[in-house]
């Protein structure tokens, strides 16, 4: 076989090499425009996982690299003049030329010949004089622009503005992150050794601080003059470097995120930074090229066709690929946003700055470093409570405090509908479930979305508090979740307004009574969908009786003993569709603007405040995002949402998002909401409870650690297993959770099961 590696990099020559490797006959060039050491950057990051791969390919050129490896193990964080060292983290960084030279040397050896100094616009060049053309010509590649409409790519310009350094100054000991504040704003930097002498020293700002900084006049010295007093305290008298003298323009970069739909056309293949790339701050990119290399060189190799080989390496490569950019897309995001958590604690910091991949969960950073974790769940419970721990514990189970409420933990079981009502009443189902999530460990339970009137509700099966048998049904369900456990407990009110006189969840979600459909309401004559009613436009006398049901029903919550009352504001229901553009065409002073569409919202949140004891908290519901780009409610309009209701008194937002439309194109995944609560929290100062596919412990320690949420709510894993506090405390090894006390056998031996398995220290 006759292959073209067009880009001399780390893909195109571990490719080469790779191939060479099983097919020793065939002939290989690597076409490079540049000259023969000259390259863009200064180390590179690379993992052990990697290195075994490149082992497995070819040892030779894997202990080369090895042997240049500069190895560390703890990441440093300066910021607002502290340093928090955490380690056990095991990086290693090469110098990008030393690797470079490492896989040159190695391909001639094999016999591959390297062509220097070659320009190429296209592919055309050699698609028909060679069987393989492999296009690894970087981020900016012309062989993938030439063929755009085949390979269809998504670049992504990124936000933050970069330069890539490097220094004589030395990072032995730790990967190193320096925050800076100037009087424009803050700029930081990633540093870290490559080989014994020089350093990588990435500096980073948001274009906003760059203009004001006016790196944007300035000449590349200049730019690298500034840095050096901007970090001078930090750099020991060395000077700053750059390599990019090929660039044209500035040195100042902004990262192109790409994604290609397509990785292969006829006998063109993409490879490394031209198929798809991963942000510098989780040093994945590097590691992308060199295994996809490895494995499209198995599978050509292996495979019967050419065809066969792309399809199986495409298939095989775009999941792994896809996951690191999803963990780089989180890193990325938490840089560009950095200015979010300068007001955090350095502890929280530090954790946030670990976590923000979410590759790292709070379980690998105990496995990490356990001393250092240790101090900071410590430093987490002292900020709770306010007296100082002996012992550390999990997040988790620190108590939480919201007016005269006091939490036992930070786990809530979500609102889930149960559809076991008759005629709004409660029954001995409800009873049940209530009663034994309140037994499983949970600090708080909620109940399903409570109707405030009889049209208010979802489906005849949906519970009520707007008769006096309601509000006997739900007192009893409280007194035993009160007499029998240390829970606490909540009621959730709202009214469907155009999503209702539906069907139960299991008989059609959202789809409408065959029989007997009652009257629905709402902002505007909009329906939810093609086949539910169009509700009637709601007047002002429409509005008044409403606020009285909510208040009729707040005050039977209070009368039944609830702990916490919580107004459903999200989800498309009759609130939630004043608020979102989608639902409220009203031409009056409750639609236009988002200040306007809030107003019957807030008439109901203060009427409910007035009639609801003041010592006991209110929550608030809402959607932070419709899942409509800007069609709708934004993340953006979701902060001046929480803001408004924070402004006139809520204690804490429940932030959920989307179910306003079905035109809706979510973006599901593990904890795939949280980031709406991490904006709110940390932008408006309000506190908040996360919630959506949050299943894992490690999920909610990292969430409450990192200060993204000051809850967690967790819907589906209690209806799979109603105890899942109680297990997750056994699992973590922590013993200071309340059992029942006819349930303590069953207590110990879980604790014993627990302790005999792999799990973290004992917790007191």
């Amino acid at each position: 076989m006759r292959i073209a590696c067009l880009g001399g990099g780390p893909a195109g020559l571990y490719f080469a090499i790779a191939m060479k490797r099983r097919a020793p006959d065939d002939e290989i060039v690597v076409v490079e425009r540049n000259r023969p050491h000259d390259t863009f950057g200064w180390g590179v990051v690379l993992s052990d996982e990697t290195l075994a791969n490149l082992a497995a390919s070819d040892p030779e050129s894997a202990e080369a690299i090895r042997r240049a490896f500069v190895y560390w193990d703890d990441i440093a964080v300066f910021y607002r003049g502290t340093v928090t060292r955490s380690s056990g983290h095991g990086f290693c960084g090469i110098g990008r030329k030393r690797l470079l030279d490492i896989l040159q040397d190695r391909a001639r050896a094999l016999g591959v010949r390297l062509q220097f100094e070659t320009e190429f616009e296209n592919a055309d060049c050699c698609r028909r004089e060679y069987d393989l053309v492999v296009a690894a010509d970087g981020a900016n590649s012309k062989i993938r622009a030439s063929l755009a409409g085949v390979f269809k790519p998504d670049i992504d310009v990124r936000a933050c503005k970069y330069i890539w350094l490097g220094t004589r100054q030395t990072f032995h000991d730790a990967f190193t992150f320096i925050f800076e504040e100037t009087e424009h704003g803050w700029i930081w930097a990633h540093a870290y050794q490559f080989d014994a002498d020089t350093a990588t020293f990435i500096v980073e700002c948001s274009e906003a601080t760059w203009r004001r900084l006016s790196f944007d006049a300035m000449s590349t010295p200049a730019a690298l003059a500034a840095c050096e007093r901007i970090f001078e305290k930090h750099l020991g008298g060395h000077t700053l470097a750059t390599n990019a003298r090929h660039l044209r323009g500035s040195a100042w970069l902004n990262f192109h995120r790409v994604q290609c739909e397509k990785w292969s056309h006829e006998n063109v293949v993409l490879m490394g930074d031209a198929a798809a790339t991963a942000h510098f701050s989780v040093g994945s990119g590097t590691k992308l090229a060199l295994e996809s290399a490895v494995a499209l060189a198995e599978y050509v190799h292996s495979e019967p066709t050419l065809a066969a080989a792309f399809d199986r390496y495409e298939h095989e490569r775009r999941t792994e690929v896809l996951r690191l950019q999803s963990a780089a897309r989180n890193s990325t995001e938490w840089f560009e946003n950095v200015e979010r958590y300068l007001h955090l604690d350095p502890v929280q910091f530090n954790y946030s700055l670990l976590t923000r991949s979410q590759r790292i969960s709070h379980e690998n950073l105990r496995a990490r470093d356990r001393a250092w974790l240790e101090r900071a769940e410590m430093w987490f419970e002292e900020q709770a409570t306010r007296e100082k721990p002996r012992q550390s514990r999990p997040p988790m189970f620190t108590p939480f405090r919201l007016r005269g409420l006091r939490l036992k933990n930070r786990i809530v079981v979500s609102p889930m509908a149960q559809y076991r009502a008759v005629d709004g009443t409660p029954t001995d189902w409800h009873l049940v479930h209530y009663g034994e999530r309140a037994k499983g460990g949970a600090g708080l339970v909620t109940t399903e979305m409570t109707c405030v009137s009889a049209e208010g509700r979802i489906t005849p099966g949906c519970a009520g508090l707007y008769a006096p048998e309601h509000e006997a049904a739900w007192k009893r369900i409280v007194d035993f979740v009160h007499a029998e456990t240390d829970a606490k407990i909540g009621v959730q009110l709202g009214h469907s307004g155009p999503k209702g006189s539906t069907q139960v969840g299991w008989e059609g979600m959202d789809v409408p009574l065959p029989h007997g459909n009652w009257e629905v309401i709402g902002p505007s004559p909009i329906a939810w969908s093609p086949r539910n009613q169009v509700p009637r436009e709601m007047t002002r006398a429409d509005m008044d009786a409403v606020r009285a049901d909510f208040v009729r029903a707040a005050e039977m919550a209070a009368r039944a003993g609830f702990d916490l009352l919580e107004l459903h504001l999200a989800h498309g229901y009759l609130l939630s569709s004043f608020i979102t553009p989608l639902t409220n065409g009203r031409a009056d002073e409750y639609g236009g603007p988002l200040e306007h569409r809030m107003r019957f919202p807030l008439e109901i949140y203060h009427a409910v405040r007035a009639a609801w004891p003041q010592e006991k908290p209110i929550s608030v519901r809402i959607s932070a995002t419709d899942w409509m780009d800007d069609e709708g409610i934004t993340p953006e309009d979701a902060v001046e949402i929480a803001r408004l209701l924070g402004g006139a008194g809520a204690d804490i937002i429940n932030v959920s998002a989307g179910q306003t439309s079905t035109r809706a194109r979510p973006v599901y995944g593990r904890m795939f909401q949280t980031p709406f609560s991490d904006r709110i929290r940390n932008e408006t100062g309000i506190a908040t409870m996360a919630v959506g596919n949050i299943y894992e412990p490690d999920h909610v320690n990292s969430i409450l650690m990192a200060g993204r949420a000051d809850l967690c709510c967790l819907a589906r894993p209690h209806l799979a297993d109603p105890y899942w506090t109680l297990r997750a405390a056994a699992e973590l090894g922590y013993r200071g959770e309340t059992w029942p006390k006819p349930y303590l056998a069953g207590r110990d031996q879980l604790h014993r099961r627990a302790s005999r398995a792999e799990t973290p220290p004992v917790h007191v």
